[in-house]
């Protein structure tokens, strides 16, 4: 049996495969709204081939979605290209996390998948540091608790952002400058970019450690989660694919 997780986020829609517990394979694609039902499963198809991995033994998916408009539409591909009605993370699935919002229907599925993942494997207090379209900290308590956290721009959103709305700024590679202090134009916005964001995870790491205790883990997820963590030691735990692991022990608590 292969259990076939997808991360519908607002910039990738990241992909798994799982035989048991083992990530057995996986996959990062753009998210496109103008991409039909029949292009993402003739897309899937082709990804899992190549990867080695037979369509015909996917008989269990598990769904996290933040952008709604695509729920429906990958509901209707996993129904047609694999014949089964996939596990759609929302109100009334059962995660295993108490969520402690005022309302707690504001809570991503990517941020529950993370939330339920990250205690399993790690136990608490924890931060969750995800780097991706948007910068989100997380705020796990010692019994498992999602207590809320913070959002801010994703770097590569901030660094569009100037390209966008200052005539004179170019559009720039996430790359690590030279120097803090740049001396051309690109360094600069290079600096500001990534430097400023290495500055902005420690600042706000602190700022949860007072709130959660000493003893609190930092854990980091995230499609550009490395180039920060590259900058800075506050990162204690690298884990790429940890909303995957986390919609996977939500399936299995469906079942």
């Amino acid at each position: 049996m292969t259990l076939l997780v997808i991360d519908i986020g607002n910039t990738n829609v990241v992909l798994g495969t799982y035989q048991g517990k083992e990530l057995t394979a996986h996959w990062r694609i753009s998210t496109d709204h103008n991409r039909m039902p029949d292009e993402y499963g003739m897309m899937i198809l082709s990804l899992l081939k190549h990867g080695g991995q037979d369509p015909a033994t996917i008989n269990s998916i598990c769904i996290g979605s933040v952008v709604p408009p695509l729920t429906s539409w990958f509901d209707e591909m996993c129904r047609r290209y694999f014949g089964a009605a996939p596990l759609i993370v929302s109100a009334g699935v059962k995660t295993g996390v108490r969520i402690r919002l005022d309302n707690p229907r504001e809570a991503g599925a990517d941020r529950i998948a993370n939330a339920a993942a990250c205690f399993r494997k790690y136990g608490g207090p924890a931060c969750i540091v995800d780097i991706g379209t948007a910068t989100t900290f997380d705020a796990i308590s010692a019994e498992g608790d999602y207590l809320g956290g913070a959002i801010a721009p994703g770097p590569r959103g901030a660094a569009e952002a100037l390209f966008l709305r200052a005539a004179r700024l170019p559009r720039i590679d996430l790359v690590r400058p030279a120097k803090a202090i740049g001396s051309n134009t690109v360094e600069a916005m290079q600096s500001g970019v990534l430097l400023g964001y290495v500055g902005l995870v420690e600042g706000l790491v602190a700022r949860f450690k007072k709130e959660l205790g000493p003893a609190m883990r930092v854990i980091g997820t995230g499609g550009l989660v490395e180039l920060i963590a590259a900058e800075s030691s506050v990162i204690e735990i690298l884990d790429p694919w940890l909303t995957l692991d986390g919609l996977r022990i939500i399936w299995e608590m469906n079942q």
